[in-house]
């Protein structure tokens, strides 16, 4: 490992097959630069066993330029992204990542254009609400404004699960619950609407109910007292009033006490499985799977899609069970990432306790190197009114500090009236927290977890550990990181450097899960077998999009496989200035 300047290279990268008798090397630890370490700490030499050291000097050979004219002017860089990198700067760039759920106020090809300038990442679907027509349009036109605005939104479903929901509740938007007021909860399917009639899911959810029992909307939205069972119709009271959303899910409770209602139902439901069928085939991203409790039905999940899907798509367990706590540690590292559905959560454990796990939750994932995205109410007032209240602002502030990957909105962006605004809260909560952590040191420094098993894997995060320490201690303007399937990006974001981290991919599935990456912009580029043609290749793009400026400093971190033209796994550093 080396810090080099533009006339001479060093790279320090991994052998994985035999060099040519024409590579020169050296002993690294001989020619290594003075006061370069991983972790701070002096390289041992049966440390990095089979790991050299290569110098090359100039790349103006025919070949490369004729490489390097080919592939002028492909970059792909988000337009909003690029939009917020012009007017900021480079550590003005926001590094939370924002995720909108997309519902029938925000659902147009202009609505759903706003959001994406607005900053948008991922667009979320609940596959509770509406119909699967309607989500193949709003997906199909997310995928539009991608090809033809310049857009880079990824796309994510969220299963129902084995959860009782209603179905309709008379409105279809939000109705006002009056305290007092009777409501008839039932199964039986009717058409159109019926004034305080909710119609439930499933068919067999009063069953084990009693008179007495508490129901409660939405962890708390309102509340009713069973006061009468007829058959497997409900007839409740409501003893809190409130909000009822649609599609609201429902709990109840005795004597203080959840009764446990979906413990012997399946995680994915038929329905589940149609809806993941249906994801599968419009080019989703990501799902996220309710009521996870186990590792094994995440596991079961990726195996189903590996066999369903040619390309990637990552799958996300919502933690949302007092069962899931549990078993939390084995759920994150089963998944591709986590997200933290605070609503259902509140309603099997304590409140008092959502902050701490939600600490917690979010430490074990960066741990864990997996992403997580904190969900549920975080400008529930919003849904309502267009400006949030300051505790929300606290709330979003508290998850920024605490370095969760992504902000979730769900009612807030999808059937609220002010979702543009709640994202614009979203965008400035999250960037004055940065920069306000950046500016007071506030970084808390993760003491890290060994994850890989094999040496490169070993040599891997060493390198992204070393890279962030010394990318902060020289102030350098960017991290540029080459990368195939992603992983050096996703451990360079687990140290949560200060600059901000651009990854040069030429997957685009893996340039679509980098979006829930903290601090990571995925770009689409062509990759050559030359890593030194590489990164000349993406510095000369960027230069001349005008993103960087003569005398910026970035590292450059470089993560490209073997191919038949090079037997060598490059795994590298290097600072360049721009000039």
């Amino acid at each position: 490992m080396a810090v080099t300047t533009n006339s001479v290279h060093m790279c320090s990268h991994i052998m994985v097959a035999k060099t040519t008798p024409k590579t020169p090397s050296f002993n690294f630890y001989e020619n290594s630069v003075s006061g370069v370490a991983c972790n701070g700490r002096k390289l041992k030499r049966n440390v990095f066993c089979g790991v050299q050291a290569m110098v090359q000097v100039g790349l103006e050979d025919s070949e490369s330029v004729r490489k390097l004219r080919v592939l002028e002017g492909n970059l792909e860089l988000d337009v909003a992204l690029e939009r917020e990198l012009r007017e900021k700067g480079f550590l003005g760039l926001r590094k939370t990542k924002l995720v909108c759920t997309v519902g029938p106020t925000c659902s147009s090809l202009e609505d759903l254009e706003r959001l994406a300038l607005g900053g948008m990442n991922v667009a979320r679907l609940n596959m509770c609400h509406n119909t699967r027509e309607w989500h193949c349009d709003v997906i199909r036109n997310i995928k539009r404004l991608n090809e033809e605005k310049g857009f880079c939104v990824s796309v994510m479903i969220d299963t129902e699960g084995s959860q009782i929901h209603v179905v309709d509740h008379g409105s279809p938007s939000s109705v006002k619950v009056e305290e007092g007021s009777v409501w008839l909860f039932t199964a039986r399917k009717f058409d159109g609407s019926r004034p305080l009639t909710v119609q439930a899911n499933d068919e067999g959810f009063s069953e084990g109910i009693k008179v007495g029992d508490e129901l409660v909307i939405d962890g708390g939205m309102a509340c009713f007292e069973v006061i009468e069972k007829i058959g497997s119709d409900l007839h409740c009271r409501c003893s809190d009033s409130g909000l009822f959303l649609p599609g609201a899910k429902f709990s109840f409770w005795r004597d203080g006490r959840l009764v446990q209602r979906n413990h012997e139902l399946p995680t994915l439901s038929e329905k589940d499985w149609a809806d993941i069928e249906f994801g599968i085939s419009e080019g989703i991203d990501f799902v996220a799977m309710s009521f996870v409790n186990d590792a094994d039905s995440i596991r079961n999940l990726k195996n189903y899609i590996s066999t369903k899907s040619s390309r990637p798509i990552r799958v996300l367990a919502k933690i949302e069970s007092l069962e899931s706590l549990q078993k939390l540690e084995e759920i994150v590292e089963a998944s591709d990432g986590i997200m933290v559905a605070r609503g259902d959560l509140g309603v099997e454990i304590p409140l008092e306790k959502i902050p701490t796990v939600q600490g917690e939750i979010v430490y074990v994932c960066r741990q864990l190197n997996k992403p997580v995205i904190v969900a549920s109410q975080l400008l529930e007032s919003m849904v309502e009114y267009p400006t949030p209240t300051r505790a929300e602002v606290a709330d979003v502030s508290e998850a920024v500090r605490q370095y969760a990957d992504a902000l979730m909105l769900s009612a807030e962006s999808a059937i609220g009236l002010y979702g543009h605004k709640a994202l614009a809260v979203l965008q400035m909560a999250s960037s004055r927290m940065e920069s306000w952590s950046r500016e007071e040191n506030q970084q808390s420094f993760l003491e890290q977890r060994q994850l890989g098993v094999s040496l490169p894997d070993r040599i891997a995060e060493q390198i992204c550990n070393s890279a962030v320490e010394i990318a902060n201690n020289l102030a350098v303007d960017a991290i540029f990181v080459f990368t195939n399937h992603g992983h050096m990006a996703s451990l360079l974001s687990r140290n949560r450097p200060n600059p901000p981290i651009f990854a040069f991919t030429d997957d685009e599935s893996t340039r679509m899960a980098l979006n829930l990456q903290w601090g990571v912009t995925p770009l689409l580029v062509d990759l050559l077998d030359d890593v030194e043609a590489n990164i000349k290749v993406t510095i000369s793009l960027v230069k001349s999009k005008g993103l960087v400026k003569e005398g910026d400093s970035v590292l450059v971190v470089s993560d490209v496989t073997t191919t038949i033209s090079t037997p060598l796994a490059f795994q590298s550093i290097q600072v360049k200035t721009i000039d």
